[in-house]
């Protein structure tokens, strides 16, 4: 039997899951698969629309090596294993003359533990466990959270916290989870024959695809015991993610909170001259956690530094007291002891790689008005790790609908730790570039309005002149507003404001109900306004008449007092570039792209996205920040755009009129 082409496939899987085969799609199907032959990298922007999960799945499929999809959001994640991956499989086995194999694998803490369970959870102050379903009142949210847990213990197959709905509180799912750390290990657990974790480890080693998500591919990298099953191939989709979330996995955080939960849990365990030394300790490193320490630690204060020694040195002789500590009285021991350890090893480790001062890490300090004072430390870059981590022995895809920034891919491989594009060199990763478009016509579809005559917006000025325009804009759409917000105080204060000038155009706040509820609220009525910060910028898919005017209201570069984007643009202008670009204007690219990205999600869509911010037409900068959103047809035209804006709401109002006229016959 002759093997089948990629193009007879990919028809195939479009045809199965009821979609169109686009010319962006073949071009990066055929890339991916080239890519995979060859054992190189490639990175592909796909605009929204091209449908680049068959894009890249048909071409891994036929292949036959194994591929691990990394994706960021629990939604796609969703759509590949429930959506994508059945019918395209199905599709493709007559082809194939096999049926690959698919499997989702996420970090522990997301699954069901049946010890927890079913023995209850070690507590702090007293030895042993407590049964969690006795202590939380049956009547409260608690309590009917873990009620719910337990009769969905009995049915689901997989444990996964994803398929529990409705969903419980973090609270609620922290009673019945664990930590890698405080696993104790199938071996060790009187439930490690069943437990949820091992069994989906166990079918991605059986599997052809395995489907995860950013941060255990991160986890997976950094800490150098394999989680993931070996593969051939990576495929990093929603890529533009990645470096946020392998930085988060690396971050690590000390608050005088958990410093205490360790010396609860370490003190039935350890010998009381241990136990003593670290609460000591802990008292000292609390008492300089309430200074108003300053943002950036360039060099650890020297009280402070003796602190987190001391810190440090008790958590070692904690945790050689436990490992030969036996007390039979305890219930349960094995399980109190992993918590205990657990807890401890992580503040030993964070208060050790502080001391240690690198020069790869930053260090800061900052207070929550509701979590109080943290001491955190994250890399100044992952871009090495990444290079070494993630591109060797293997081809890499990354995809996502915002990679090229600027007019090219650089900016998002230098963060990556590729050299630009075309570089030599034997220890570089090679790759390349491609951007297989969008079937949307946006110059069609979308104006870019930047509203050139306000004034230069100052960090948190009163901007009145800012709130008149965004009035008649809203005025002019007839609601039907995505309101995009550089702070949570900008789009507070915008939604106060706006909510008494104009009561007839409901405004829903990001925060005011949960994200899921407020974009299902704003799809429902065109008149709605939804605004919100940095979630709504990248997590709104609302195709159709509901969402026609994307407005920002100033260009989201990071805070300049941001611990943790100066450093790294100091880096940059030390090391003789320019930080500036190379970080904020990367930055404020990368949102730029993905909030614009809103207005257009299907081929019927029409609108506005209005930046509300000058220096978008003023600035020397300002052409490599367009250059980095779809090519929308652009004016400074405020009277043409409230013009456009009208007549695009007209439309959406015939048609709403005969929808519902049709309706009612």
């Amino acid at each position: 039997m002759t093997k089948p082409s990629l193009p007879e496939l990919l028809h195939a899987a479009v045809t199965a899951v009821g979609g169109t085969e686009r010319p962006g799609q073949v071009a990066m199907a055929e890339a991916v698969a080239e890519a995979i032959d060859d054992g190189s990298h490639l990175l592909v922007q796909a605009g929204t629309g091209t449908g680049k999960s068959l894009g890249y799945l048909v071409p891994a499929l036929a292949h036959g090596e194994r591929v691990v999809v990394a994706t960021a959001t629990l939604a796609l994640q969703r759509q590949l294993v429930e959506r994508d991956l059945p019918r395209t499989v199905e599709s493709l086995h007559p082809l194939l003359r096999r049926r690959p194999e698919f499997a989702m694998l996420k970090g522990r803490s997301n699954y069901l533990c049946l010890h927890r369970l079913h023995e209850g959870v070690p507590q702090d102050e007293e030895d042993g466990l407590f049964d969690q379903f006795e202590a939380a009142a049956p009547t409260s949210k608690l309590g009917q959270d873990l009620l719910r847990v337990r009769d969905w213990a009995d049915e689901t197959e997989t444990g996964d916290r994803d398929n529990l709905t409705p969903g419980v509180s973090d609270r609620a799912w922290a009673q019945v989870s664990v930590s890698s750390r405080e696993c104790l290990g199938a071996s060790k657990c009187a439930y490690g024959a069943e437990c949820f974790a091992e069994m989906a480890r166990e079918r991605a080693k059986l599997a052809d695809v395995v489907v995860t998500n950013h941060a255990l591919l991160a986890i997976d990298a950094i800490e150098g015991a394999p989680v993931l099953p070996q593969h051939e191939v990576l495929i990093v989709d929603e890529a533009h993610e990645l470096v946020s979330r392998v930085t988060g996995v690396a971050t690590g955080e000390l608050t005088p909170g958990q410093v205490n939960r360790a010396v609860r849990r370490a003190a039935k365990l350890a010998n009381e001259k241990a136990a003593d030394q670290l609460q000591t300790a802990a008292e000292g490193f609390e008492r300089l956690m309430e200074l108003a320490l300053p943002g950036r630690l360039e060099e650890i204060p020297e009280d402070l530094g003796y602190a987190l020694m001391a810190l440090r040195d008790a958590c070692r002789t904690v945790i050689s007291a436990i490992g030969t500590t036996r007390d039979k009285s305890v219930q349960d021991e094995d399980a109190v002891r992993k918590q205990a350890l657990a807890a401890v090893e992580n503040v030993h480790d964070v208060a050790e790689r502080i001391t240690n001062g690198s020069e790869w890490d930053v260090v800061w300090y900052e207070r929550h008005d509701r979590f109080g004072a943290s001491l955190r430390v994250a890399p100044m870059s992952v871009s090495g790790l990444l290079r070494e981590k993630l591109f060797a022995d293997r081809s890499v895809v990354l995809t996502s609908a915002t990679l090229k920034l600027g007019g090219d891919f650089n900016g998002v491989g230098a963060s990556l730790g590729l050299a630009p594009e075309g570089t030599e060199g034997d220890d570089l990763p090679q790759w390349k570039g491609i951007d297989v478009g969008s079937p949307f016509d946006y110059r069609k579809q979308g104006i870019l309005y930047v509203a050139k005559h306000l004034a230069r917006p100052a960090r948190d000025g009163d901007r009145a002149d800012m709130l008149d325009e965004l009035t008649e804009l809203i005025q002019a759409a007839g609601g039907r507003t995505l309101g995009l917000f550089s702070s949570m105080r900008g789009a507070q204060l915008a939604a106060e404001e706006l909510r008494a000038r104009i009561p007839e155009f409901p405004i829903l706040l990001q925060g005011e109900e949960t994200l899921g509820e407020l974009i299902k609220n704003f799809a429902a009525d065109p008149k709605t306004c939804l605004f919100g910060t940095l979630s709504l910028w990248q997590g709104v898919d609302v195709p159709g008449p509901s969402c026609q005017l994307v407005v920002m209201d100033k260009i989201p570069f990071p805070r300049p007092d941001d611990p943790l984007m100066s450093a790294r643009q100091k880096a940059v202008e030390d090391a003789g570039g320019n930080g500036f670009m190379a970080v904020a204007a990367t930055h404020a690219a990368l949102l730029m792209a993905q909030g614009a990205g809103r207005l257009v999600r299907a081929s019927g869509d029409r609108g506005v996205v209005a930046v509300l911010d000058q220096r978008l037409a003023t600035a020397r900068y300002g052409g490599y920040l367009k250059a980095s959103l779809p090519d929308f047809w652009y004016t400074t035209d405020r009277n043409q755009v409230r013009k456009s804006l009208a007549a695009i709401d007209a439309v959406a109002k015939q048609a709403e009129a005969a929808e519902q006229a049709e309706a009612a016959q």
